[in-house]
């Protein structure tokens, strides 16, 4: 028999979508119970006493019936963080979007991923900060990987486990190679050391620990390439809001 409980609980909202005439699903991140999707009703009638708890990307303290199947429902919120300059910039937005689309995929829905939770949560607080998205979407790239079933080693040789040699990534060898190794795959990337070198930062650093990120941008679109080349055949993993944010450039 499946069970419920009436629980407070950390939530990042995902999404929305109308139900109904009057009701919504939410789809809520929260840090206990995973990923939930919440029957909110009246949501869409005027003067409902929860709809800035139930906006996009809002992140806030709530109270309500958790099922462990089917659909959840939202009693009350305690606290709420909006993050104004994300859902000013159509940009911000996006990559916000696209991050929690990429967690949406990897995982099942839940399953409680606290430490996914928090760095969705450091995600939000840095890109409203005005950090830079593209850099930050890469960090949850990279480090989801192993979740999709992709292994890569950034850090060391995959033949020799040197590190001390100039490196270059190898997609047919799943990772990076010393010039020892090199001559074993004619078609690696060639890659300069900065871009290998940000690659390694970028796959095992802890998000709420950046303080800072300024990536010249022809590191940057060296950095994408690679990325979305794994996603690509690798991965297999083609979402809306990529293709969304592929599109930006083009707008001008």
């Amino acid at each position: 028999m499946a069970t419920q409980t009436t629980a407070q609980f950390d939530g990042i909202i995902m999404f929305r979508r109308n139900y109904r005439e009057r009701d919504q699903l939410v789809k809520i991140f929260t840090r206990q119970f995973g990923k939930k999707m919440f029957y909110i009703r009246g949501a869409r009638k005027r003067g409902f006493k929860l709809a800035a708890a139930i906006l996009p990307f809002t992140k806030g303290v709530y109270v309500g019936l958790i099922r462990e199947k089917g659909l959840c429902y939202l009693n009350a919120e305690k606290s709420l963080t909006q993050f104004d300059k994300i859902n000013e910039d159509i940009g911000r937005n996006a990559y916000i979007t696209y991050i929690l689309n990429l967690i949406d995929s990897a995982f099942d829905d839940g399953l409680a991923i606290p430490i996914w939770f928090d760095m969705a949560s450091a995600a939000l607080s840095k890109i409203n900060a005005g950090f830079d998205p593209q850099i930050i979407a890469h960090i949850f790239e990279l480090q989801l990987l192993p979740t999709f079933g992709v292994q890569q080693e950034w850090q060391q040789c995959i033949v020799c486990h040197r590190d001390d040699l100039p490196l270059d990534y190898s997609e047919s060898s799943g990772g990076v190679l010393c010039q020892n190794h090199w001559h074993l795959d004619p078609k690696r990337s060639h890659l300069d050391r900065r871009t290998i070198y940000y690659l390694q930062q970028l796959s095992s650093v802890r998000l709420q620990n950046v303080q800072s990120i300024h990536v010249h941008a022809e590191t940057k679109a060296k950095l994408k390439a690679i990325i979305d080349m794994i996603y690509e055949d690798e991965v297999g993993l083609k979402l809306k809001s990529k293709h969304f944010i592929d599109t930006m450039p083009t707008w001008n």
